[in-house]
């Protein structure tokens, strides 16, 4: 996996069969345009849009992982979710900001929940993984000069530039599969 389609959402969940997560979804008001499970994970893609009189992807993401649903979680860890998103870096006043909440109709790139909490979450490509939340991912960040002191974007500005390197330590550090929308 390297890329994710353009506007779209992907949310992998570890813990919930693929029937109750995409349950989960549509009892939202959120159905899913794609689902599919492997490797342990089960994920429902949406394309990318606000939220509409309620809750957000992004935000049901989380929440999955709360107590609201743990009668839904299968087998006996909590439920983990990995969110991701392809939409453009939000351009409003504070969306460069890693703590501060973004519009919706730009969440946060990569969101990382466990136990109802986001745990790490920060945008992809073009330095942003620099203003991150969580440890999550730090080393693995630094050894492919994403972050740090000296970086792959000193010695050449476009490196990184669309976050397809970040998004691979994501896939490979989680061990996420790919679904069809996922090139």
């Amino acid at each position: 996996m390297t890329r994710l389609a353009p506007d779209t959402y992907v949310t992998f969940c570890k813990g919930m069969s693929l029937p109750t997560l995409s349950a989960v979804y549509a009892e939202a008001g959120l159905p899913p345009t794609s689902a599919g499970q492997s490797s342990g994970w089960t994920w429902v893609t949406h394309d990318a849009h606000p939220a509409s009189d309620g809750i957000s992807v992004c935000e049901l993401a989380g929440r999955v992982t709360g107590f609201r649903y743990t009668d839904r979680v299968e087998g006996p860890e909590p439920a983990e979710t990995v969110f991701l998103a392809s939409t453009p870096d939000c351009a409003c006043e504070h969306g460069q900001h890693y703590s501060v909440p973004h519009c919706e109709a730009h969440p946060f790139q990569f969101v990382h929940s466990r136990g109802g909490f986001a745990l790490n979450y920060f945008n992809m490509g073009g330095r942003r993984e620099s203003r991150r939340s969580g440890d999550l991912l730090v080393r693995e960040l630094l050894d492919a000069g994403i972050v740090g002191r000296e970086t792959g974007y000193d010695a050449d500005p476009g490196f990184n530039a669309d976050g397809a390197h970040t998004l691979r330590i994501i896939a490979d550090h989680f061990g996420l599969p790919s679904p069809p929308l996922l090139a």
